[in-house]
């Protein structure tokens, strides 16, 4: 088997076994995601805090996430969600750049393939926890 063959085998194992733990039932559910957002044309990074379901925007693009859940305390950390992003078209319906996991651990194995934005997720918590912060 070819090196590069091997190492993208690899990263699709890594990948379908994040992705069937992110859906256990032992993760915590929250309703507040934090992104962090880059605009690779003028540089600008932005921190981007939300509740879940609701239309965040960053630039031309629009953000909802449908989940956003935590790993119980006695696993090792981890935040992921589901991401939905759109890009509102004048003429069409909103062209879909993304839709899917990403983990806050390892934002590259499920990237957005845009070439003006990043967008990756910080981590998941609870509007009533971050009140109290």
């Amino acid at each position: 088997m070819k090196r590069s063959s091997f190492c993208k085998n690899a990263a699709l194992m890594a990948a379908i076994a994040l992705l069937s733990h992110a859906a256990a039932a032992t993760d915590i559910p929250n309703d507040t995601v934090v992104l962090r957002a880059l605009d690779k044309v003028s540089g600008q990074v932005n921190t981007i805090k939300g509740t879940v379901g609701q239309v965040l925007t960053f630039g031309t693009l629009q953000i909802v996430v449908r989940t956003c859940v935590n790993h119980p305390p006695e696993e090792p950390p981890e935040s992921a969600a589901f991401l939905e992003v759109t890009e509102p078209q004048t003429k069409a319906p909103p062209k879909q750049i993304f839709s899917g996991w990403m983990f806050a651990s390892t934002p590259a194995i499920s990237a957005i393939d845009d070439p003006v934005y990043d967008i990756w997720v910080l981590h998941c918590e609870n509007s009533a926890a971050s009140k109290s912060r």
